[in-house]
């Protein structure tokens, strides 16, 4: 009697126990540690130089064995290159919660020089939340458009690297160098809600550039800039765009592409949900004349509206920028690439134009429900087809005729 008494007393006493570990640790989670940049010394007068004040915040959030958050209140912050290391982190969540702005020096060649401006290299699980980058491009963009000889490069504004599981949720990118936001060898990236602003003038002002990367999701983005809303470059897969609005600006383009003859290719990329708006161009997928085992393959373009785009659709296996351009024929195969529902207008004639390589022509181009007129009162949207196969499984206007018709619908 005595052992089955203290049995039955012994399994109450173990669920309690189990409880208060449980309620516990619900009542205390892992802390979140929070520092602030002005802790450090930065100052939020747009005045001083607050560069080491948050590479020392970094440096100390980096070391935390606990999430960590850190705090850029309102004000404007001058800061000059900013490297973040990720080598030598425990690898715990690190967010910045960003109220205010952090500028750049005026002088546009004290961070032209290293290429880039604020770089995030190698690491892991890191998010921003809101603020504002403004790398006060503009008079480098003058310069460039004076057509200086002297005038740099220029550096990206926001650069990640070598890194996983990155988040940027809410963040204003205005007046970059060059590429407002670059995801390089990165992957599992979740971009959100993002504004990026730069004149319809400024060069190479890409608004989010990946290259190298495995799942990219951009989502409900504005983007106006001088060059590319989006840019996707060899290596990337696995991307997913949508809910943007672009323009101005050069559209969303997959390439340049082959440039070098042993370069990666491009898979995987549904673009959804997109209005562009007097932009150079919509949909664009573009190559070098030149010999290359690159590809682009499994591509989805749906659900796009265009109004007033010079180049709707295009395809262009011809693309060179260094005269005299090469010529010889691209050696990057494009396959199963698909438009669907896309519709509005084109500021030009020719409002698909699919111009392929005759050595690896196109293949597996389909379209439906493609609908683009042109924008003047007289006149009707062209289609431009070379080297290219595929099928019109739905109303395509304008009429491709490389594109076979699907007999179902004949």
């Amino acid at each position: 009697m005595i052992h089955k008494t203290s049995g039955l007393l012994l399994l109450p006493l173990t669920l309690i126990f189990l409880d208060f570990i449980l309620i516990s640790s619900l009542a205390n989670p892992t802390p979140i540690t929070s520092l602030n940049v002005l802790t450090y010394g930065a100052k939020p007068d747009g005045s001083k130089d607050s560069t080491k004040a948050f590479l020392a915040a970094w440096e100390a959030a980096c070391a935390s064995p606990n999430p960590t958050t850190i705090i850029v209140p309102k004000g404007r912050f001058l800061v000059g290159n900013l490297v973040f290391q990720g080598n030598k982190c425990t690898n715990a969540p690190i967010s910045f919660r960003i109220a205010g702005s952090i500028i750049a020096p005026e002088d546009f060649r004290v961070i032209a020089s290293s290429l880039q401006w604020i770089m995030f290299d190698g690491v892991t699980n890191v998010s921003i939340y809101g603020g504002v980058l403004d790398a006060q491009g503009s008079s480098l963009w003058k310069c460039k458009n004076s057509g200086g000889k002297k005038c740099p490069t220029g550096a990206k504004t926001l650069l990640f690297t070598d890194s996983n599981n990155i988040s940027i949720y809410g963040l204003t990118s205005i007046n970059s160098q060059k590429f407002h936001i670059v995801i390089d060898q990165s992957n599992n990236v979740k971009i959100d809600g993002v504004k990026v602003s730069a004149d319809a003038d400024s060069p190479n002002t890409d608004g989010i550039h990946i290259e190298n990367s495995h799942s990219v999701n951009i989502t409900n983005s504005r983007i106006g800039t001088g060059d590319d809303c989006i840019s996707i470059g060899p290596g990337s897969t696995h991307v997913s765009i949508q809910g943007i609005q672009c323009g101005p600006g050069h559209g969303i383009s997959i390439g340049s592409l082959g440039r070098s003859e042993d370069e990666q290719g491009v898979e995987n990329v549904i673009v959804s949900n997109v209005d562009f708006m007097s932009t150079d161009n919509g949909v664009r997928i573009k190559t070098w004349g030149k010999d290359s085992k690159s590809f682009v393959r499994n591509i989805v373009f749906q659900h796009i509206k265009m109004k007033m785009v010079k180049n709707p659709i295009i395809i262009n296996q011809h693309y060179c920028l260094d005269k005299p351009c090469p010529k010889k024929e691209s050696g990057v195969e494009i396959s199963n690439v698909r438009y669907e529902d896309i519709q509005g207008t084109s500021n030009t004639e020719v409002a698909v134009m699919l111009d392929c390589s005759k050595d690896k022509p196109c293949t597996d181009i389909v379209m439906g429900n493609v609908n683009l007129v042109l924008q003047m009162v007289n006149g009707s949207a062209q289609a431009s087809c070379n080297n290219a196969n595929g099928l019109a499984n739905d109303v395509v206007v304008p009429f491709t005729p490389c594109l076979k018709r699907d007999l179902l619908l004949t």
